[in-house]
């Protein structure tokens, strides 16, 4: 065999080692991408739902909580009030008018049964609602919620966030609120928006 057939063959060998190592990594990357992709679609759907358990609290007890335990028992043991609320305006002798509004209490339904249906969130389980899905060992979304003063009014806030991202490229301090983990609400605006939407 001559120097020029051994060097094609080693050549040869050497092209198809690095094709595969190339093929390999790429195909490594979307793979872990669409990963990336999934697992994160799961915890935005979390964040939903906490979102939602959040909103209710609020409707109820008049502010946002920041324990889980709280929140918990809120969604499993907590009712709504269906009320039926009728305004009447009445024309006073004088010509002005007066407004009374009367407002009846119809039922009620179970927090549970009103915002977290099996049709809207089959995935619902109360257990693990403060669970980042996908995380081992477990870690909960890290909850911030208080009262600010906007403009002279106290308002409610609250934020909950991913503390473990998925995708590590995900970063607290970037100018892009898109790019920081997962997130919904805000420590320092009145917003129950998601970084996502």
């Amino acid at each position: 065999m001559n120097t020029t057939k051994a060097l094609t063959i080693v050549f040869g060998i050497i092209a198809a080692g690095l094709a595969y190592f190339l093929y390999n990594s790429i195909n490594s990357t979307i793979e872990e991408g669409k990963r990336i992709e999934k697992l994160e679609a799961r915890i935005i759907e979390q964040l939903k739902m906490i979102r939602e358990a959040e909103i209710g609290y609020e409707a109820v007890n008049k502010q946002y909580t920041s324990d889980w335990e709280k929140l918990q028992a809120f969604v499993d043991t907590g009712t709504f009030y269906i009320t039926l609320r009728k305004e009447f305006i009445v024309t006073l002798a004088y010509g002005a008018d007066s407004t009374y509004v009367e407002i009846d209490t119809l039922g009620s339904v179970a927090v549970k049964d009103s915002l977290f249906k099996k049709e809207k969130w089959p995935r619902f389980d109360l257990a693990t609602l403060p669970i980042v899905p996908g995380s081992e060992p477990p870690v909960k979304f890290d909850i911030w919620a208080d009262k600010i003063d906007k403009s002279g009014v106290k308002v409610n806030v609250i934020e909950v966030v991913n503390p473990k991202p998925v995708d590590k490229t995900r970063d607290p301090e970037s100018e892009i609120p898109s790019r920081r983990p997962l997130r919904f609400g805000s420590r320092t605006n009145v917003t129950t928006a998601g970084n996502w939407e």
